[in-house]
């Protein structure tokens, strides 16, 4: 096996022995042993076949007992996996040997009877190309290189459609595989709003984003009046002036009853208790409730430096949520967007392929906001309530 420059930059490739017995499909090996499989794909790592010196068999890999397996995933080979934040499982990809179609699977080493597969890709080929062109979207280069610099609901649209037009055209005349429609239709979302120069915040959101995905009606904006003294951070007092934030946006309700309320504030009136001894009464007066969010959480935001965090009542901890107003009203759009996509799509993207929705959400936030993929970070509010399907949050 060795490593070498080739038409997907860095690749791994493998030798004809690597490949016997486990490949028998001419054209899948040619590719193995040729242009080989990207090291460095945003999607993908193949890590596996360079650990491993070539592909492995589900049975191989499986703690349980063999037999249990169901026997259409014996022989597929393992070839490398989905790439997530790290500390989230994700889906292993499988080779077919005998027809070089690639597939997915989760593998519950405790209940192998209970795996399945998912189809990815028809080839090898097929995968590099669509993985390259997924990087492609996310870097703004290649074939997305005029998108560099042009942000707003029309580039999401055209990039979307681009994308979408790449999948068929190579889905060999049949439909892409799930995985990369929903990449089609949720990942050039992060190209809504561009990097942060006027606003003084992290993101420029367009004029009129939210009044457009919530209604005119449905986004609240406020008056000087309604900032506590210590609401001292500019960018965010004026974006909540002039932007606004969504009074109720699905998972987050704004209050709007009174004047905003500092945390100190808002235990004194609604818990009528004193703050938790970990929450000193100076740094809960520079606190800002927004609202509330689900499963007991308040949202808040830090009044002197504009970073957006949620307090757990229950546990009494305070955590980073995002980076500021903008990033939360990111993703407070992504979400809202992200329904009535699925609504759109006649549920399309949350019939079978939750998991696979869930992860595409987390990695387009934390392209835009990288508050849950930080090192520090033990625990993110978003990521974990994107992944709870029992909740149907997406």
């Amino acid at each position: 096996m060795s490593t070498t420059d080739t038409v997907v930059a860095t690749a791994i490739t493998l030798t004809d022995a690597d490949l016997d017995p486990f490949i028998t499909h001419a054209s899948t090996r040619r590719w193995l042993t040729g242009p080989g499989l990207p090291a460095d794909s945003g999607l993908f790592s193949f890590a596996e076949l360079a650990l491993r010196g070539g592909p492995h068999t589900v049975a191989d890999s499986t703690a349980g007992p063999g037999d249990r397996l169901p026997a259409r995933l014996r022989d597929q080979l393992v070839i490398g996996g989905l790439v997530g934040p790290a500390g989230l499982e994700t889906e292993s990809v499988l080779l077919d040997g005998a027809t070089g179609e690639v597939s997915t699977t989760y593998f519950f080493h405790d209940r192998p009877d209970l795996m399945d597969c998912r189809p990815l890709a028809p080839s090898l080929p097929t995968l590099v190309r669509f993985a390259a062109a997924t990087d492609e979207l996310a870097g703004l280069r290649g074939q997305f290189a005029a998108y560099a610099g042009r942000y707003g609901t029309k580039a999401v649209a055209e990039a979307s459609r681009q994308l979408l037009a790449v999948f068929e055209e190579g889905a060999d005349g049949g439909e892409p595989a799930p995985f990369w429609r929903m990449a089609a239709l949720i990942r050039p979302l992060a190209l809504v709003a561009g990097p942060g120069t006027a606003s003084g915040l992290a993101l420029d959101l367009p004029l009129r984003l939210l009044d457009e995905e919530f209604g005119r009606g449905g986004v609240v904006r406020f008056e000087e009046v309604d900032f506590p003294s210590t609401l001292t951070h500019e960018p965010t007092r004026r974006f909540l002036r002039e932007t606004g934030l969504p009074e109720d946006g699905f998972l987050f309700s704004l209050d709007t009853d009174l004047p905003l309320r500092t945390l100190a504030e808002y235990y004194a009136d609604d818990c009528r208790g004193e703050l938790p001894a970990g929450l000193p009464h100076a740094r809960a007066a520079r606190l800002i409730r927004l609202g509330h969010l689900v499963e007991d959480h308040s949202l808040v935001v830090d009044g002197t430096t504009g970073a957006v965090l949620s307090w757990s009542e229950a546990e009494e901890v305070l955590r980073p949520l995002n980076t500021d107003i903008s990033t939360l009203a990111f993703t407070l759009w992504l979400l809202h967007r992200e329904r009535s996509l699925d609504e759109a799509s006649g549920h399309a993207l949350t019939s079978d392929t939750y998991d696979q929705l869930a992860l595409t959400m987390i990695q387009v936030l934390s392209s835009i906001d990288p508050t849950g993929t930080t090192p520090d970070t033990d625990w993110h509010y978003w990521t974990q309530l994107f992944q709870d399907e029992a909740g149907g949050v997406l």
